[in-house]
C-alpha cells in the first residue's frame, strides 16, 4: 500500500474509490501524568506523551489502511492527520485520505 500526502502519484493514473479514515483515542496513564507535570516545571520533552501520540498515530494509520484495503485500493493519497483533546487527559488522532486504485 502506497501512502502519500500529495494529490497524485507520479506516473500513475488513478481511479478514486473514496475517503478512508482511521481513528485512535488514548488516555494518559496517571503515574506518567504526575511525572510529566513535574517535568513541565523544569522543561524538556515529555517522552511518554510523545510515545503515546506516536502509538496512537500508528494505530490510526493502520485502521485507515485496513479500510482502504477493504475497498481494493492500491494507495491512499492526500493523507492528513488531525489531533484533538476529547476530554481532560484523553486525545484523539484522526487520519484520513482518498483511497485510489491504479488504472
Amino acid at each position: 500500500m502506497i501512502l502519500v500526502n500529495t494529490e497524485y502519484i507520479p506516473d500513475k493514473e488513478l481511479e478514486l474509490l473514496g475517503m478512508v479514515k482511521g481513528q485512535s483515542i488514548r488516555a494518559k496513564h496517571v503515574g506518567r501524568d504526575i511525572g510529566n507535570m513535574l517535568k513541565n516545571l523544569v522543561g524538556g520533552e515529555l517522552t511518554s506523551y510523545t510515545e503515546m501520540m506516536n502509538e496512537s498515530r500508528a494505530l490510526a494509520t493502520k485502521r485507515m489502511v485496513e479500510e482502504a484495503e477493504g475497498l481494493g485500493a492500491d494507495a491512499v493519497i492526500n493523507i492528513r492527520y488531525n489531533s484533538s483533546q476529547i476530554m481532560q487527559g484523553a486525545a484523539e488522532i484522526l487520519v484520513y485520505g482518498t483511497a485510489v486504485k491504479f488504472k
